[in-house]
């Protein structure tokens, strides 16, 4: 995630940072553009026509669809964000979780190995998570506390072995059983985190109504130069892929948002909150 100034006006317009649509569009605006000036050539110069012909009249499609096409792309930024707000807040509570559960840990006065085993245990979940969802195999630390199987679900293997130590505790009668209910109540918690990210990673936005969305734009930009040229004249090279820059960076900002665990630029800062948990149970519970 880019961490930015929102009051610095004069670098959001003149600098162009790797997040920004324009670096993956300029080739296709580029095609835009000499596609607007060919067709410009050949209306005014080849076929010549005048404004009074037919062709003029497809301005008009233009002015009716605009409606449209705003429509769809302000409720396809507002379903991405809401997805993205949604990846926030579970990773808050992830993080709230995980605060309150090591000081309940740090408030029964376990045994030091017991105290170490959640000290490892704790962030060890919130790395796996991350990685979990970002597909990738856990490259975290591993050790003799809390061992982790490859192929398998890794969270909910430690998410496991925190619940079976719980147990253990309470047959060793370190722990009662009010106690136990409240602490399995937390690691819980966890679990049911896990499972509201894995719904927003692996529900995305339907296919069709995404290349619907697409193939809009194209259609709709692709014709401007048709009816336009008439008024614009060859102002069409210029104007015609700004239009297209307008339309395709909103598409392309809400795939970047709906799935906000990866590191895209736009994504949620997963790792910093990661070592933020690292750091606050280590605080906790030493």
């Amino acid at each position: 995630m880019i961490n930015y100034n929102p009051k610095d006006w004069f670098t959001f317009i003149f600098h162009i940072h790797k997040a920004d649509t324009f670096r993956k569009l300029w080739p296709l605006m580029l095609s835009v553009a000499i596609f607007s000036g060919i067709v410009a050539f050949l209306e005014l110069n080849v076929f010549q026509l005048s404004k009074s012909s037919y062709v003029s009249n497809i301005g008009m499609m233009h002015s009716l669809l605009g409606f449209v096409i705003s429509m769809l792309l302000v409720f396809r930024t507002n379903t991405s964000y809401d997805r993205w707000w949604d990846g926030r807040k579970l990773l808050g509570s992830l993080t709230n979780v995980s605060r309150n559960f090591a000081m309940k840990i740090k408030a029964l006065k376990l045994p030091e190995e017991d105290v170490r085993f959640f000290e490892y245990g704790i962030p060890k979940y919130a790395f796996a998570l991350k990685e979990h969802l970002r597909e990738k195999k856990y490259f975290g630390k591993n050790s003799f506390l809390i061992e982790v199987e490859d192929g398998k679900h890794i969270p909910n293997q430690i998410a496991s072995s925190m619940i079976s130590r719980l147990y253990e505790l309470l047959e060793r009668g370190l722990v009662s059983q009010e106690q136990l209910i409240v602490l399995t109540n937390d690691v819980n918690q966890f679990t049911d985190i896990c499972g509201g990210c894995e719904r927003i990673k692996n529900t995305p936005i339907p296919f069709s109504y995404s290349a619907f969305i697409k193939k809009f734009i194209f259609v709709y930009v692709l014709t401007i130069p048709i009816g336009w040229v008439f008024s614009l004249g060859y102002f069409l090279v210029l104007i015609v892929p700004f239009i297209l820059y307008v339309l395709a960076s909103l598409e392309l900002i809400a795939e970047e948002i709906e799935d906000p665990f990866g590191n895209d630029a736009n994504d949620l800062p997963v790792d910093t909150i990661c070592n933020n948990i690292e750091k606050h149970v280590e605080e906790i519970l030493n």
